[in-house]
């Protein structure tokens, strides 16, 4: 099974960057490749979330459930529905010694179509690693900006 992941320091205090990480509603807002992001039913740490997200000219659609821990800045996520076959992974905001925040995305996925596979992995792993990346780099320009 394909996995990304993808690192990256911000300059922002961990709870800013915790907050914009959670906040998947204002996606939308700042971030081109993400078309929508509609979040439904929020108890108890756990909601479900709509995804529409642009990734290498096409649109990809999902719903998934969301699982936040506010203890460790661990935003937990599953597929329940769409595109791919599986999709599953986290987000993760961890301090860094100087005030910083780390900001991690780790997703496991499967396209679906095992005849293809070993053609189509690369290159939705690479698609993946970019639109996360830049999805990262939003966050990041979100709060230095802020």
């Amino acid at each position: 099974m394909p996995y990304v992941e993808v690192k990256l320091p911000i300059a922002a205090p961990v709870e800013a960057a915790w907050r914009a990480v959670t906040r998947l509603e204002d996606y939308a807002d700042y971030m081109d490749n993400v078309e929508s992001v509609t979040v439904h039913g929020e108890s108890g740490g756990k909601r479900v979330s709509e995804w529409s997200v642009l990734l290498k000219g096409s649109v990809l659609e999902w719903v998934e459930e969301d699982e936040l821990d506010e203890e460790t800045r661990t935003m937990r996520f599953d597929q329940t529905s769409g595109d791919l076959d599986r999709f599953t992974g986290y987000w993760r905001v961890e301090p860094q010694d100087d005030g910083t925040s780390l900001v991690i995305f780790c997703v496991d996925f499967e396209i679906g179509i095992p005849l293809l596979a070993d053609m189509l992995n690369p290159v939705a792993t690479k698609a993946l690693r970019e639109n996360s990346e830049q999805m990262l780099r939003a966050i990041e320009k979100r709060l230095v900006v802020s």
